[in-house]
């Protein structure tokens, strides 16, 4: 079922201390195409241990990721988390989540309604920066394509999420051992298969608004072992996301 989608808002994440970030919030308000809320981010720097015990495990499922997640990375979970339960608690058929480092192309408008109008309440169509995926066309439309693909791409930036999507989400990350975007990855846990909406229309630009607010700084043996540990569990990802398509 398609074109089901009748109650939508953009939830835009953002971190109440970011002020370099307010203009580009305020322009987002003003041009995505269906009504926007301004999402508060969990933030980092309020977190306590208590909160991160009961939300984050490590080693809950195969492959085990091999790094231990920053107070950032979690926040940033929680973050979605918050926005997921948003859709539910709203009563929305979807949210548009939107982080406050994205800007607009100028075919945003055109490719968010084709989104729209293929998708309904399990979808969770991704809306990448960037062409890294491959897999089944679900619909098209002149060069305006919807796949599915093998392997889910990582980003985070922009989601078209349905309330049953939603719902299910935050059934599967009641806890967590691995960053928001890498648990998507694993939708034969999840029970959500992130569709991606093509071409790119969306684009990062934390380096313009004053850096990320996520990224951690790691020390010269921490930098080797990721550059050592990364591939070889994307290696691993790739093999367990073609194997349940076989």
């Amino acid at each position: 079922m398609s074109g089901s989608l009748k109650t939508i808002k953009a939830l835009i994440i953002h971190l109440d201390r970011a002020d370099e970030r307010q203009i580009q919030v305020e322009l987002l308000e003003r041009l995505l195409p269906c009504p926007a809320i301004v999402l508060k981010a969990v933030d980092s720097l309020d977190l306590d241990d208590k909160t991160i015990f009961h939300f984050f495990r490590k080693k809950l499922y195969r492959p085990f990721y091999p790094f231990t997640l920053s107070k950032n990375e979690i926040a940033c979970f929680l973050s979605h988390r918050r926005a997921w339960q948003k859709i539910v608690d709203d009563g929305m058929d979807a949210g548009f989540i939107i982080e406050d480092d994205v800007a607009l192309e100028e075919r945003f408008e055109e490719v968010f309604r084709f989104a729209v109008q293929e998708a309904n309440e399990e979808s969770f169509i991704r809306f990448p920066f960037r062409v890294r995926e491959t897999g089944k066309i679900i619909a098209e439309k002149g060069d305006i394509k919807l796949i599915r693909p093998t392997e889910i791409g990582l980003g985070q930036v922009a989601q078209l999420v349905g309330r049953n999507a939603a719902r299910k989400l935050l059934d599967a990350t009641a806890t967590f051992d691995r960053p928001v975007d890498t648990t998507e990855q694993l939708y034969w846990k999840t029970g959500v298969h992130p569709e991606v909406v093509l071409p790119p229309v969306v684009r990062e630009i934390s380096a313009e608004l004053g850096g990320s607010t996520i990224k951690s700084k790691h020390s010269f043996f921490a930098r080797l072992y990721r550059e050592l540990a990364r591939p070889l569990y994307r290696h691993r990802i790739k093999v367990l996301s073609k194997r349940q398509e076989g």
